[in-house]
């Protein structure tokens, strides 16, 4: 079982089981490795890690350091008590959505390459185009954020980069709404959203597309798409400050770790903090060439520990309640045994989404599919409760199916 330290404990005959922060962050090939001299732990902390995961059985042991399995448990309390709040004002049903959403989604890649398309030619950004497609995200968000946000999570290989960008676009105005911003806001921080990685029309493809970690070298280009986007956007005709800081901030990190500025705490606009979560959470539940996506409320739980140092954690939890402790599209196991897919967030209480049974893990067979209201009482189509998530690979099932 691992065990959670702090990088001050690590020591050369230590194994690493996780390092403690997103992959953007760092240039480590694995997230996972034997650690052999003081070098690798300098650059761990160069990295802006705090805290990491050891595996006593193939390395040296700190013997009062917390197990995972109780860290993970800490957290889940603490996600619980965070999630204390009612799911936004739906006008439609995510089922009633998603037609439309499917639309929308298309449209905004479609839009998304070919304005980094025309970068790429040498022609500027017309900001003018990317301002309906975010217009039409936050109208189907304000329908049912749901149903939007669960078609972003499925992404191809190939179109990664434009499909990233559309999913942050899609995060970022649900969590604007969320706060209550105005309309004007809301719509430069979606094209701020939209715009974000505009700068990685500069990075080449091999480094883009590299399947694993990269050297010092690459690692500093990579990072470099953070300047080349503010200096694109700063030359684009009708570009709004607010999308700017949203391109410009979305990789720094609130203890002063990230770039390009190494900006910390209030030094960063409150939307560069917020592009921050967004950024990393679509990131993080993303399958690329080189790692599987996690499972989203395994993803929050991620963004939840890491907001000790690298976000800021009143923004963690309200994001949290914006997206839902089981966003739309995730898999989750009942006390029944059955397996669900979440359909709608419930209107009082996080914790009880509806949620379309399909599958006994018991038994291990498909069951008729059965809607489930986990906010009703025991006759009324509830007396059940979420015990945990699950993945598709793990019961061999396709739950966007049932969606």
């Amino acid at each position: 079982m691992s065990k959670k330290i702090s990088v001050e404990q690590l020591k050369p005959g230590m194994y690493i089981s996780d390092l403690g922060a997103d992959w953007m962050s760092h240039s480590f090939l694995r997230n996972s490795f034997a650690v052999k001299n003081e070098e690798t732990i300098r650059k761990i902390i160069e990295a802006g890690i705090h805290e990491v995961y050891i595996d006593p059985t193939k390395g040296q042991d700190v013997a009062d350091a917390p197990t995972q399995e109780e860290v993970t448990e800490e957290l889940e309390q603490q996600m619980v008590k965070a999630a204390t709040a009612p799911a936004p004002v739906r006008k439609a049903s995510a089922r009633e959505e998603l037609g439309r959403a499917k639309v929308i989604h298309s449209e905004a890649n479609h839009i998304i390459h070919n304005i980094m398309q025309d970068v790429r030619l040498g022609k500027q950004v017309k900001a003018e185009a990317a301002e309906p497609v975010v217009e039409n995200i936050t109208e189907s968000i304000l329908r049912n954020g749901g149903a939007l946000l669960s078609l972003c999570r499925v992404k191809n290989k190939d179109d990664y980069t434009f499909l990233h960008s559309v999913s942050v676009c899609a995060l970022q105005v649900s969590f604007c709404h969320a706060l209550n911003m105005d309309a004007n806001t809301i719509r430069f921080a979606g094209v701020g959203g939209l715009l974000h990685d505009i700068g990685k029309v500069k990075v080449p493809d091999a480094i883009l597309n590299k399947p694993g970690g990269f050297s010092d070298e690459e690692f500093t280009l990579m990072k470099g798409h953070v300047t080349e986007g503010k200096r694109i956007l700063d030359e684009t005709e009708g570009i709004k400050e607010i999308s700017i800081l949203v391109a410009s901030q979305h990789h720094e990190r609130h203890d002063g770790s990230g770039y390009p500025n190494g900006l910390k705490s209030d030094e960063i606009s409150q939307m560069g903090q917020m592009a921050a979560i967004c950024d990393v959470y679509d990131a993080i539940t993303s399958d690329r060439c080189y790692h599987k996506g996690m499972a989203p409320h395994e993803a929050l739980r991620k963004i939840f520990e890491w907001s000790k140092f690298h976000f800021n954690p009143t923004l963690v939890q309200l994001f949290l309640r914006t997206i839902g402790i089981y966003p739309v599209g995730t898999l989750v196991r009942l006390e029944s045994g059955r397996l669900g897919v979440v359909i709608e967030q419930a209107e009082k209480n996080l914790l009880q989404p509806r949620i379309k049974v399909f599958y006994d893990s018991k038994r291990k067979q498909y069951i008729p599919p059965e809607e489930v209201d986990l906010s009703r009482t025991m006759g009324f189509g509830g007396a059940d409760r979420i015990v945990g998530h699950e993945t598709d690979d793990k019961w061999g099932v396709d739950s966007a199916k049932f969606m």
